[in-house]
């Protein structure tokens, strides 16, 4: 018998790295299953649909249901459909996300002056003008949205920049902070996640790589926390942040000692 019902896991970092399945992950998995918990992956990377992240594992052997697949960009959409489905978006991002906003009827224009909505997340074609004309949106006290608060990412060749990045920028230029960050560790993403696997925050176990976005999210919520060392976190980083994970797991195989207890 184990006291969770539900697990949210991160993806990039916990299960793989790259196009590389990381040590443990199957194993992990497994005894979630086996513990009956139903599981559901939650990834901060705000360019990619869960369709990306079902065929991506199943490279691995590793089937998952595209209903419990959460990414910060269709988190992001959900929400905006929901609460701003006449805005008109300046989007401060990629092509990818600007798709995934349209396929839920969303309108995103590029003249920030029919423009009543900002979003910011990470782009890697950002320019000066782009800034600027999200500046001239922004001086009419519009709505101002993030998809992540995530600075960097990690990747093979060494860390880049992320939507938390270009979401600094926009700030300083503007003056002003996002009215809300969609992705981890939001109240949005914790909801959208648990409604998701129908169980109560109380009832269900976080599993990521990062304090500040995957630990940082179950902590809000009420969630019981657990932090693998396979990605962004060492033991120093421990010592020094302030997250402090309710467990630390070395690989996401060992998150079946959590389920004995």
């Amino acid at each position: 018998m184990t006291r969770y019902e539900a697990a949210i896991l991160d993806v990039d970092g916990t299960i793989v790295r790259g196009d590389r399945l990381l040590p443990g992950a199957t194993e992990g998995l497994r005894a979630l299953e086996d513990a009956g918990l139903s599981w559901l992956l939650f990834s901060n990377n705000p360019t990619r649909s869960p369709d990306h992240y079902r065929k991506r594992l199943a490279e691995h052997g590793i089937d998952v249901d595209l209903e419990h697949v959460l990414t910060s960009a269709t988190v992001t959409a959900e929400y905006l459909a929901a609460n701003h489905d006449d805005d008109a978006v300046y989007l401060v991002g990629e092509d990818r996300l600007e798709s995934i906003l349209e396929e839920t009827g969303l309108e995103v224009t590029t003249d920030p002056t029919e423009a009543t909505l900002v979003l910011g997340s990470i782009d890697r074609g950002f320019t000066y003008e782009r800034l600027r004309s999200a500046l001239e949106t922004l001086e009419g006290d519009v709505p101002f949205y993030g998809t992540d608060p995530d600075v960097t990412i990690p990747t093979d060749d060494g860390a880049i920049p992320g939507s938390g990045a270009i979401l600094a920028a926009m700030e300083a230029v503007a003056g002003r902070k996002p009215d809300a960050v969609f992705g981890k560790p939001s109240s949005v993403a914790a909801s959208a996640a648990t409604t998701r696997l129908g169980a109560s925050a109380e009832d269900t176990l976080v599993v990521g790589d990062r304090l500040d976005t995957d630990v940082e999210l179950g902590t809000r919520a009420g969630m019981t926390t657990a932090v693998v060392l396979t990605g962004v976190t060492t033991r120093a980083d421990l010592e020094r942040s302030a997250v402090e994970p309710d467990y630390v797991l070395d690989s996401l195989a060992e998150v079946d000692s959590l389920l004995e207890r």
